[in-house]
């Protein structure tokens, strides 16, 4: 076998593998979580089961591969926007994940909704999986961006109460204390109720929650995202 055919297979495959995967994004928009079916997607592709088995082994398979897929793309939309705007100005490099978190959000609903929505009946993450090495990069991502604030953040951070390491989950805490080895667990608090206040608006958004009570959802969200940034006591 030449180089050049191993090439043409493999871009060959790498198209099938591509299809494969927009139309169970698609399904998914179309019908919901549970319309993923490896079965449904050969149909639709004019392929038997057995050939379709040949590039996913299961439909678990398939959605592990969609989440990462998606969750890396998103990462790396907000590192992008994050990473456009100097070190010395922490809240606009907020300021700019949340936007460019919303953007991706709205132009990918279904890939939203894959990573935050609604679960895939009887699917079961791997611990090791792509989506979750994409969340930790997303969290260590963002906990970045609080330890630059954290000298101002740190009297909001808590209030009484007392965070320990072994609150979070010992994955993300071992990666974020190898990287920001001087922040304390509260900062990772700080972190998730971060995230918590990017998303939550979004969610209603996505969700349809929002189309009937604002013209534009943007507005409350900017203004949002701004009150946080001012929280911390940052410049907006």
């Amino acid at each position: 076998m030449t180089e050049q055919t191993t090439s043409r297979r493999a871009r060959l495959r790498a198209q099938a593998s591509g299809e494969i995967k927009a139309i169970a994004l698609r399904l998914m928009a179309e019908g919901g979580p549970d319309a993923i079916s490896l079965r449904a997607i050969a149909r639709e592709m004019g392929m038997t089961a057995g050939a379709i088995y040949s590039y996913f082994a299961t439909r678990d398979d398939l959605v592990s591969t969609l989440i990462g897929d998606v969750y890396t793309a998103l990462v790396e939309a907000v590192e992008a926007a994050r990473d456009a705007v100097p070190e010395d100005d922490p809240g606009g490099r907020i300021l700019a994940w949340a936007d460019a978190l919303r953007t991706w959000a709205l132009a990918h609903p279904e890939g939203f909704r894959l990573i935050y929505g609604d679960p895939v009946p009887g699917y079961q993450e791997p611990d090791d999986g792509p989506g979750k090495t994409a969340e930790v990069r997303a969290c260590t991502g963002l906990t970045g961006l609080v330890a630059a604030a954290w000298p101002t953040a740190a009297p909001l951070s808590a209030g009484d109460r007392e965070y320990a390491w072994d609150d979070f989950d010992p994955r993300l805490t071992g990666h974020v204390r190898e990287v920001f080895p001087d922040l304390p667990p509260a900062a990772l608090a700080l972190t998730l109720r971060i995230w918590g206040r990017m998303h939550g608006l979004l969610a209603l958004e996505i969700y349809g929650h929002l189309r009937d009570l604002i013209l534009d959802p943007a507005t409350v969200y900017q203004d949002e995202m701004r009150a946080l940034v001012a929280s911390l006591g940052l410049k907006p």
